[in-house]
């Protein structure tokens, strides 16, 4: 149905078959790029990076697909196995020299390895597209905040009211008294 750019010829072979699943998965399910893209919240130009091999989808992209595409849970599955192995040998992006040795010296220090791209496994609030992420049934939509952090929005604004009431009166009060 939808006519794919050719993969570089220097792509993984892991790469390769993850695309063409993709692009076969996508043609089954019938739906234009923009249909796609509403229906699984990623926009047109992102389904043709992806599709065309230039970016790898994040997860949530794949199994967004597989579910507007009627897959299984067995299938989908088959498909997030696709998407490790490819993800694991997915070409990264070249910095330039002294942005990657920035990168290298600070993934490095962070991750406490000795190779620049730290560990593939670990969870960031920002992870770059070439990390994992997981599912969004597992990770929360945003992290949790502390009990005492969940002050609600209205209270800020009433507290300012009541200290300015506060203030008004003590003023009263003591021309009042003078």
């Amino acid at each position: 149905m939808g006519i794919w750019q050719p993969l570089p010829d220097r792509t993984p072979a892991e790469v390769v078959h993850f695309v063409e699943h993709l692009r076969l998965l996508k043609d089954r399910t019938g739906l234009s790029l923009v249909s796609l893209g509403t229906r699984t919240s990623y926009s047109k130009s992102s389904w043709q990076r992806y599709l065309n091999g230039r970016q790898p989808p994040p997860r949530q992209a794949v199994l967004a697909l597989c579910r507007v595409a009627g897959l299984d849970a067995a299938e989908a599955a088959r498909f997030g196995a696709r998407w490790e192995l490819a993800m694991r040998v997915w070409p990264r992006p070249e910095a330039p020299d002294a942005a990657k040795a920035e990168v290298v010296e600070a993934d490095t220090a962070r991750a406490g390895a000795a190779s620049p791209w730290g560990d593939l496994d670990e969870e960031e609030d920002t992870l770059p597209w070439w990390v994992p992420q997981d599912e969004p049934e597992t990770r929360p939509a945003r992290p949790a905040r502390p009990a005492h952090d969940r002050t609600p929005a209205w209270r800020l604004p009433a507290y300012a009211a009541v200290a300015v009431i506060a203030i008004l009166l003590v003023g009263l009060l003591f021309v009042l008294g003078a």
